[in-house]
């Protein structure tokens, strides 16, 4: 069983690196939704928050199949 990062062959760890940026973006867009939400529903304090937050989820929305996929990496 491998447990150091450096003995996982290459393309491996660019698959995994890649899979964990999207999994990233894909939280990053949940919670800016779920926090624009809150805000319209009055549960935290709207500073014009609610659009901001919809513009970084539609930005990273937009964004996230232009990452480097691993087989364009080598």
């Amino acid at each position: 069983m491998l447990s150091h990062w450096e003995f996982i062959p290459e393309d491996i760890q660019l698959r995994l690196a890649h899979d964990a940026l999207l999994r990233a973006v894909e939280m990053i867009i949940g919670q800016a939704e779920t926090l624009a939400q809150e805000m319209e529903f009055g549960a935290l304090p709207d500073r014009g928050g609610p659009e901001a937050l919809r513009l970084l989820a539609a930005v990273a929305r937009a964004n996230r199949h232009a990452v480097f996929r691993p087989e364009e990496l080598s």
